[in-house]
């Protein structure tokens, strides 16, 4: 069962027509990585999902509820965490300020952050008085993902999560994607660049290219023929 349903969308930016009668079925369980070259339509399809950016047409829904219904700052509410491209952290915010953040969104009012976040991200903990613009690029990444954890979320949304990212941390996020989604049964959708990454993470895989569906399936199927069709530079 699909937790979150695209179907026909189409999006344009700018007077371009961006997206293009876009399908995409995200199972419930599921870790499903969005590919494709760069300007290909992926981080706008993503903000399509959170209601950053206008919908021409389609419809998307999320288990069950219209999305297109729904206004923007209700769909975290619908426990749906987003770590943008670029992490979007609070710079002059402490580590504990910018996950109090996060937990603004929360549906049943809860002021304290989760014990799990600190669990999977033992380094916030430590920094919890930290300013965030002070952290390295790793660290910011994992704030990130810690802010978006708050919600508790049944789908986790990342926009190209190891981009800029040392490799000992790169590791470290797959192992926490991983251990969300088949400990504590979260949904992912993520948009990944680096395929060793990619085919170690994803269950599924869809590809983008000029803003339609080119390509999808179970991550086993992302053999090197579709790769050198639809991902090399």
């Amino acid at each position: 069962m699909s937790l979150l349903s695209i179907r026909g969308l189409n999006q344009s930016y700018g007077g371009s027509h961006t997206l293009w009668d876009v399908d995409l079925d995200v199972p419930a369980g599921s870790r499903m990585c969005l590919m494709g070259r760069n300007g290909m339509g992926k981080t706008t399809l993503l903000k399509c999902v959170m209601g950053l950016l206008p919908v021409a047409s389609g419809a998307i829904t999320f288990a069950g509820t219209d999305l297109r219904a729904t206004r923007a700052e209700r769909r975290a509410r619908l426990a749906i965490g987003y770590v943008p491209q670029g992490r979007e952290i609070f710079p002059q915010l402490t580590v504990g300020e910018n996950l109090e953040v996060g937990l603004t969104a929360r549906a049943d009012g809860r002021r304290t952050v989760p014990s799990q976040v600190f669990e999977l991200f033992p380094v916030l903990k430590q920094m919890l008085g930290r300013r965030g613009g002070d952290l390295s690029g790793g660290q910011q990444q994992q704030l990130a993902i810690g802010r978006a954890l708050v919600l508790e979320p049944k789908l986790l949304i990342l926009d190209e999560p190891t981009e800029g990212i040392q490799p000992s941390i790169v590791h470290e996020i797959g192992n926490i994607i991983l251990k969300l989604n088949q400990e504590a049964g979260v949904t992912v959708l993520l948009v990944e660049q680096k395929l060793p990454f990619a085919r170690r993470v994803a269950s599924e895989f869809c590809i983008l290219e000029k803003g339609r569906t080119v390509a999808g399936g179970p991550i086993a199927e992302l053999s090197d023929d579709v790769v050198r069709e639809h991902l090399a530079v």
